[in-house]
């Protein structure tokens, strides 16, 4: 039983990774390969007017920027962290949207923009749960270990 768990703490952090890595490179590509869309659907928010212009290059920046920082082994954990307040800040968004807007845009790409808005704080919650969990099963020592050299 403790081997099947130290196998699980071992691998998890990394299989999340791939798995938040697709989600922002995917995510990210969407944005910028209909960056017109994007920039539209941000244009109609309430909570965003007038910040548009650096907002649609942001994000998707942001969101490659993680998913670098999840496949590199020095900086996963952080990477780890960077996602966490990212889908922290992307989940608030959604609930400040539902509580204190009467129009909601839909400013996600592919096939994220065709889910309902609770369905996607339903599922922005279940990808910070796997986040944490992530983080709590990561080593300690990972967060910068020193690159090693040959000499």
């Amino acid at each position: 039983m403790t081997v099947r768990l130290h196998s699980i703490k071992k691998y998890f952090p990394e299989t999340a990774s791939i798995l938040f890595i697709l989600l922002f490179v995917y995510a990210a590509m969407s944005k910028v390969f209909d960056l017109s869309s994007f920039n539209a659907q941000l244009a109609q928010s309430p909570l965003l007017t007038g910040n548009t212009g650096w907002i649609i290059w942001i994000i998707p920046s942001l969101e490659i920027l993680i998913a670098v920082l999840l496949a590199t082994d020095r900086f996963r954990v952080a990477g780890l962290y960077a996602f966490f307040t990212m889908m922290v800040m992307f989940t608030a968004y959604i609930i400040a949207i539902l509580n204190f807007s009467e129009f909601i845009p839909c400013s996600c790409g592919g096939v994220l923009q065709h889910l309902s808005w609770k369905v996607h704080l339903l599922v922005n919650t279940g990808f910070i749960l796997l986040s944490v969990l992530a983080i709590i099963f990561s080593e300690p020592h990972q967060v910068l270990k020193p690159s090693r050299t040959n000499g």
